[in-house]
């Protein structure tokens, strides 16, 4: 017998026009979930408590502390101290020695894990936007060696940041998965139309030449005039830009469950402008993004990422250190912090205190988001692998704490303060969060995430607390041929597709043991599970989608082979030519419990 065919009785109950209500917590507040039903009779206490989650990571001398318990630690809320209702310490898993997976069929994938399931998941973020191109070109190179040597069984994603973000790389353990995300020609140095040295150069060489030129003062101020507004301009647009980038991550990773650690490679990111004494109004040019910098920490806070932030540009030296500055360099430098190109340019000294005031202003920025998050920041070091290693290792060593809070949820900032008895550690963690309800979105957070959105994310980590395998196949396979396949438009925007449109198979079959069943007086087994294909393109825009119900009824012989062989289930959608992503997904709607995994495909051209 075939062993994708159905061997239990289904009830079609047809399609869904609305996701199921589970969800996990990412990060705020949440709310708990039901207890799953038992197959045996039994109390079940079910509570609707609103639980605040805080992960902390505990250093000693910046090694990692494990083993305390409970009542070491203390938690306060505006000065409040708090009862601490759940407690749990994470530490890095331990993946066996060697790995050795099952071979599947062709076409086959599972969402069965090859390690064991990780503290927390990575996010790797190649920042273009506010980095010059040649520190892009060191920080991919030893992004190459780190995946060499990246310890397995890490789950880690790629995005890169440009004219807007776009990922390059699902959640996956697989390195050479990654490694060939970075090799993809979007991964690649850019150069950002807002950080452009080049255009600088031309500008003070010219005000340079003007200078010495004209014994007149007032042409050069009109050119420092003119060079601080571009930059304040490129400053105004890169802020917004990089925030808004943010902002869209911490959304996305909101939807998926448990502590994220985000590794930034960045430069250029300065946290305010400040008055410039070469101009004749020294203030009209400044600036402070100190709030847009914070509520977007809150943002990515709340959604449990802790931001590791790197500085591409490695070990910096002072001009006056640089012996490769040329003397036409050191000139420039001089000019535009305000000096007379003739008298003072060969004199560093406000050319150092002008580059020691960016890079601090630049390096607060770091420090803020990092310790608003619960993360650390890496400046003043060339070894970046090293440093994504102790990001990743870092972040996946901590505690997590969890209370109800004593006030109604009013939308105000709350401060949280933690304290460990007998010992003098450092602490990292989120400093605060906003009361806001946690199944509706606000602009301090994400909002709660149904369970089955959050399986069906682009990217997301595969969910495996129902395991299943996937055979993904064109319906003009041979394997197909003389089966009666359904006809019609497959997907909820199967009519609105580029024609023609190619019809994708997907044969599941489901290990039976991932659900939670109700059993009937005369020993009927009951589930209701909820299957669902959602089609990305390689932008990552939903292109199609299906969803359906299926209610099991499992009579003893039934539920033995259930248990024996798995049960199948056939889905049909209907895809445009190009790349594409099916994400697929097992929702046992009663217990709250999820599977899925993601297929990468490429439809050809008819």
């Amino acid at each position: 017998m075939d062993s994708f065919r159905f061997c239990a009785t289904f009830l079609l109950a047809g399609l869904l026009t609305s996701a199921a209500a589970g969800q996990t917590s990412t990060g705020g507040a949440k709310a708990a979930q039901p207890a799953p039903k038992a197959e045996t009779s039994g109390f079940v206490l079910r509570t609707n408590a609103n639980l605040v989650l805080l992960d902390v990571i505990v250093t000693d001398h910046d090694r990692t502390v494990h083993g305390l318990d409970r009542g070491r630690f203390h938690l306060f809320e505006d000065g409040h101290e708090q009862s601490i209702t759940t407690f749990d310490e994470h530490q890095p898993a331990t993946p066996p020695a060697t790995v050795t997976a099952t071979p599947l069929p062709p076409h086959t994938y599972t969402n069965v894990p090859s390690y064991p399931e990780a503290p927390a998941v990575n996010v790797l973020l190649l920042d273009g936007l506010n980095t010059q191109a040649a520190d892009q070109m060191d920080v991919r190179r030893q992004m190459f060696e780190y995946m060499g040597t990246i310890k397995p069984g890490t789950s880690l994603a790629i995005f890169t940041l440009g004219s807007h973000l776009r990922q390059l790389s699902g959640f996956t353990t697989d390195a050479s998965r990654l490694t060939r995300a970075l090799k993809d020609q979007k991964a690649g140095p850019q150069s950002s139309g807002l950080l452009d040295p080049e255009d600088d150069k031309v500008l003070s060489r010219s005000m340079i030449e003007i200078a010495n030129e004209t014994p007149s003062h007032e042409i050069v101020q009109y050119m420092q005039l003119f060079i601080a507004e571009k930059n304040t301009f490129q400053s105004d647009r890169r802020m917004a830009m990089t925030l808004e980038a943010l902002q869209l991550l911490a959304r996305y990773l909101s939807g998926i469950p448990g502590r994220k650690n985000l590794v930034w490679f960045s430069s250029s990111f300065p946290i305010a402008l400040d008055p410039d004494s070469t101009l004749v109004n020294p203030f009209m040019n400044q600036r402070n993004y100190s709030a847009e910098i914070q509520e977007t920490s809150d943002l990515l806070a709340a959604a449990r990422v802790a931001v590791y932030p790197i500085d591409a540009r490695g070990l910096l030296k002072r001009p006056s250190n640089d012996a490769s500055n040329s003397s036409e360099d050191n000139m420039m430098r001089g000019s535009s912090a305000g000096m007379r190109p003739n008298a003072d340019a060969p004199s560093y000294s406000m050319a150092d205190e002008r580059f020691t005031k960016e890079v601090m202003a630049e390096r607060s920025a770091m420090q803020q988001i990092a310790s608003a998050t619960g993360g650390k920041e890496f400046v003043n070091t060339n070894g970046f692998k090293e440093a994504v290693a102790s990001a990743f290792e870092n972040g996946s060593s901590y505690y997590t704490l969890g209370y109800v809070p004593s006030k109604q949820f009013d939308g105000r900032f709350r401060k949280l303060q933690l304290r460990v008895e007998k010992g003098s550690y450092k602490l990292a963690y989120r400093r605060g969060y906003y009361a806001d309800l946690p199944d509706k979105p606000s602009e301090h957070s994400p909002g709660a995430t149904s369970l089955i959105m959050a399986a069906t994310l682009r990217g997301a980590p595969p969910a495996t607390q129902i395991l299943f395998q996937a055979r993904v196949l064109p319906a003009t396979d041979p394997q197909f041929q003389g089966a009666k396949l359904p006809e019609g438009p497959a997907g909820e925007f199967a009519s609105s597709l580029k024609t023609p449109a190619h019809r994708i198979i997907a044969d599941l079959k489901v290990d039976a043991h991932g659900f939670v069943y109700e059993q009937t007086p005369d020993g009927v087994r009951q589930a209701k599970v909820e299957f669902a294909l959602v089609a990305y393109d390689g932008e990552g825009q939903r292109t199609n989608d299906v969803d359906k119900t299926l209610y099991l009824n499992l009579r003893p012989h039934q539920y033995a082979q259930a248990l024996a062989e798995g049960i199948p289930a056939r889905l049909v959608i209907d895809l445009p030519e190009g790349e594409a992503f099916l994400r697929i997904a097992v929702h046992d709607l009663n217990a709250g419990r999820a599977g899925s995994l993601e297929v990468p495909l490429t439809i050809p051209a008819r």
